[in-house]
Order: structure tokens, then sequence, then C-alpha cells
């Protein structure tokens, strides 16, 4: 098992949370998660506030714009700001989506899916061992949610454990993902989590989503967990011990009250299975 720089229940932070996060107890959550392009550069009021939380609470970097599966070229330029945000804040744990949001012409605004073969796999695998090198640090590749599979010759499973494989970088497990994913392809969610690379996972996501029809699930991170992604939860625990794990919450915001009422049912999880069973490395 791959050792996290963080322990516990975290929580995003996310601008529309920020007046409550700043005033909230220091033990009440364990760690926050950052989109860094949503912080880098920033000052003003804005940047105070990010900084006094990055010296309560330790921090990990989950990014949108990387776009490690595009045609198009790395952006080299973000990378470099990436590196001195990620040292400057001594954030040791980076990770991003296994899919792409940009081509040639530009950025894309939104996850789009990649292609499931053998090619792809070893494609997106060598950008990630470059990314890593440029960082100088390992970074997590999440499994996403997707709604199409264009050109599919893997199953997802496969496809994702072959470019943790090649790329030797570390996982991200979205238990959400698989849930969803699980609803929209018609696969088995337990089996599917099973049989993930789960020894390289650093920490887990977990979120709520939206359902648009009996077969169709839209992962927004917009609503509370419901009760088969919890018990997806308790299962990557009894398969791989006690990950940190980080709730999800994108917009529509509720009190932070209630939010935190999700945090604590991740701890009483996290208790359940065993302080003496946290993955650590």
């Amino acid at each position: 098992m791959r050792k996290s720089p963080v322990t516990g229940a975290g929580l995003g932070l996310r601008r529309g949370l920020l007046p409550e996060l700043s005033s909230m107890d220091d033990t009440a959550v364990d760690f926050m998660e950052v989109a860094p392009e949503n912080w880098i550069g920033v000052g003003g009021r804005f940047g105070r506030q990010f900084y006094a939380l990055s010296e309560r609470f330790p921090l990990v970097c989950h990014g949108l714009s990387l776009s490690i599966g595009s045609p198009a070229a790395l952006d080299y330029q973000f990378l470099k700001d990436l590196k001195i945000f990620l040292d400057r804040f001594a954030i040791d744990c980076y990770t991003e989506h296994l899919s792409y949001c940009s081509d040639d012409k530009g950025h894309l605004y939104d996850l789009m899916p990649m292609p499931f073969t053998a090619e792809a796999a070893s494609y997106v695998a060598g950008r990630i061992r470059e990314v890593q090198d440029v960082l100088e640090r390992r970074i997590g590749i999440e499994n996403v949610s997707y709604y199409a599979a264009p050109g599919q010759a893997l199953s997802e499973l496969d496809f994702i454990n072959a470019v943790l494989r090649e790329a030797d970088c570390d996982l991200l497990l979205d238990v959400n993902n698989i849930y969803v994913n699980s609803i929209n392809h018609g696969y088995d969610a337990l089996e599917f989590l099973h049989g993930l690379d789960g020894e390289r996972a650093v920490y887990i996501h977990i979120a709520g989503h939206y359902v648009e029809a009996e077969d169709l699930r839209v992962d927004t991170h917009g609503s509370a967990v419901i009760e088969p992604v919890w018990a997806l939860l308790d299962a990557a625990y009894q398969r791989w011990g006690v990950l940190p794990t980080l709730l999800e919450r994108d917009f529509n915001f509720p009190p932070l009250s209630e939010l935190l009422v999700e945090i604590e049912r991740i701890r009483h999880s996290q208790l359940t299975h065993g302080a003496g069973n946290v993955a650590t490395g």
C-alpha cells in the first residue's frame, strides 16, 4: 500500500465554502483538498484566506486541467507553476483525472473519456511518467466517471490497471465514480472495486451524484452521499485497510454542519474498520 501524506477524513476547499471553512474548528476535518488551478497566483483576500487554511490543515491537490490523455502536448508552463505551488505549500500528494480536457485548439471545459485500448494506455502512461519527472514526485490518477466508451478494446478495469502498471503511478480511488459507472455501463460495482490495483491507492474520494433516470447517473458532486456508495467505501476499507477519505462537494452547498455530519460518518467507518488497520505504507 502506498504511503499517504494525510490521514483521516477530509473536505474539498471550495471558494463557496471559504467563510465557513475559515471559522470552523481545527478538529472538524483532518485535511483539505484543493484544485491548484484555482489557487495558483491568487492574492488579495482569497489568497490570505487560503494561506491561513494551509497553515491550519494538511493539503492535497487534485487537478482539473493537466489533460493527461490529450493528443496535445503537455503544458510545461503549467507544470512549472504547479511545481512551484506544490513546493511552496509543502504538498506531497498531487492527483489528476484519467481523462483529457483539451486538444490543439484549447480547453474543452469537460472531462472527456479516453479510448480503452492498449495503445492509449501506453500513451497516457508515458505522459504520466513525464509529469512525474518534471514535478519530481509521484502522482495519482483517479478512476473517472464517463458516459461513452469510444473505440473500446479493453474493459475499463483492465485499462485503468494497465495505466497504473505501465506508469508506475498511484491511484486516487473514487468509490462514487465506480457506483455511477456500474449503473451507466451495467457492471458489478463490488467486483470492479476488488479488481482494481488498490495497493496503489493513496486516498479515496466519496461524493453524491444526480439520478437522471433508472439507468443513468450523473457525477455532479452536488448532493449527499447515498447508501450504496457508503457501502462501497466500507468495502474498500475491508479490502485494503483504512485509507484517508475526502468528501467532495463542488456546488449546491448545504450548511457546513451538514457536510461535517458526512465527515463524521467517514470517521465512524474508519474507526469501525480499525485504527490498527490503517493503510500507511
